[in-house]
């Protein structure tokens, strides 16, 4: 079984009832890997620009919710919100409650520890649900209000029962792992094309295999790359098989409590 909790679909949304190319050529993506690399289930949410409007976050939300009635044996959504906004909570809700999503996304309109994010997170405990946030270190270009593994750090020590996915691996493994080390709630994903042979083993040696996800980031990035990762990883079957499955199963299922 394979599991993929990090994918997009990523484009100007169009107006209901009409997607644009960009959306509709991400989807096709997303169907034809998944049939072809044999993913059992493949997580999306929508993105386009870095801070997006009330209108746009509507719309992403929208056309994710519309693929996951397309095609429901193979994807599943997470929430985009956007904290900054004074409807967030009520885009969570219509999210989880009305459109069959099964996380929320937090990318970089706001740090993850904004104060404002601060009741969406509850509402998500309360949900059981997971939270997948973008977090990535650079060494030139960084966004303004991009988290950092220190802010995801920040946010599972106020949070101890929430459950969170740190994507990217925090952008470097050997910054993005140390801050989260010491918090059991927080999972990585190492989604994307931008990594090296032995991340994997860092990360794994510092957090152990239970607390590691599959993710590629595709349409936008390689799935043989991240695939590669785990099989030429130093990880024992059982190992392999909590990263392609086990553990998101585990942050998916909301009968299940961390704490």
């Amino acid at each position: 079984m394979l599991i993929d909790i990090h994918t997009h679909i990523w484009g100007p949304p169009g107006s209901p009832p009409c997607s644009s190319e960009t959306i509709e050529s991400s989807k096709k993506d997303l169907i034809k890997a998944g049939e072809k690399y044999k993913i059992d289930r493949i997580y999306v949410s929508g993105l386009y620009s870095h801070y997006p409007d009330e209108e746009e976050i509507a719309g992403l939300n929208w056309e994710v919710a519309k693929f996951i009635k397309e095609e429901p044996k193979l994807i599943g959504g997470f929430c985009y919100v956007n904290p900054a906004h004074s409807n967030a909570m009520d885009v969570l809700k219509k999210g989880i409650e009305e459109q069959n999503m099964e996380g929320m996304k937090l990318w970089v309109a706001t740090f993850c520890d904004d104060e404002r994010v601060f009741p969406l997170v509850e509402q998500c405990i309360l949900y059981n649900i997971p939270i997948l946030i973008h977090a990535f270190h650079k060494a030139v270009g960084q966004l303004e209000h991009e988290s950092l593994a220190p802010n995801v750090a920040n946010l599972a020590r106020r949070y101890p029962e929430a459950k969170l996915i740190i994507a990217h691996l925090g952008g470097n493994a050997y910054y993005g792992i140390k801050p989260i080390r010491n918090c059991p709630n927080v999972w990585v994903d190492f989604s994307g094309s931008l990594f090296r042979r032995d991340d994997i083993d860092y990360t794994k040696k510092l957090i152990g295999a239970d607390r590691i996800v599959f993710g590629t980031d595709m349409p936008g990035a390689s799935f043989y790359n991240n695939l590669g990762q785990v099989e030429d990883g130093d990880l024992t079957e059982e190992e392999k098989e909590k990263i392609y499955y086990k553990n998101a199963l585990r942050l998916l299922d909301r009968r299940e409590r961390i704490l």
